[in-house]
């Protein structure tokens, strides 16, 4: 169950995936924005029909996560491995990836977690993602469009971002 508290904090939820040939962005409902599991059965059923489906999640101005589900194997990066202390989405993809919780004292070690090489096929190479999460001058949601842009969807993702003019 998503609380208000998660709900509004949570700033967007999205599944992307190439439908004939375009690719679509999706706006998802808050609770895949809050739970991997929902976040992870949705994109599951995007690729069931497009072979392969990315999900872009941004909370909280805070930090991001990417998941991605092809042929029923997930990837995931979490962009700080620090947001698992206090988020429980963020924690669950370190569970998902069996990584620990950072201790307290590690929680001044912004750094990824997971696959950096998970949109490299796609045209973002894990060094230049990597880079990209070390910005500490961009929010999650700018990081977000620059992959997009990146990917070649960043006019879907802006106007699914925008939402219903």
């Amino acid at each position: 169950m998503v609380t208000e508290t998660e709900e509004r904090v949570a700033d967007f939820a999205a599944a992307i995936y190439h439908d004939e040939d375009d690719w679509r962005v999706e706006v998802l409902e808050p609770g895949a924005a809050t739970d991997l599991d929902e976040l992870v059965d949705t994109l599951q059923n995007r690729a069931a029909s497009a072979g392969t489906a990315l999900g872009m999640v941004s909370v909280s101005d805070d930090f991001f996560v990417l998941a991605r589900v092809a042929d029923r194997e997930l990837r995931l990066l979490l962009s700080d491995v620090t947001a698992a202390s206090e988020w429980p989405i963020a924690r669950a993809v370190l569970d998902e990836l069996d990584i620990p919780v950072p201790d307290d004292e590690d929680d001044e070690h912004v750094e990824p977690a997971g696959d950096l090489g998970i949109v490299s096929d796609l045209g973002l190479d894990a060094m230049e993602l990597a880079a990209l999460c070390d910005d500490l001058d961009l929010y999650p949601d700018e990081m977000l469009g620059s992959i997009a842009s990146r990917l070649g969807f960043g006019e879907q993702f802006r106007r699914a971002m925008d939402g219903p003019n």
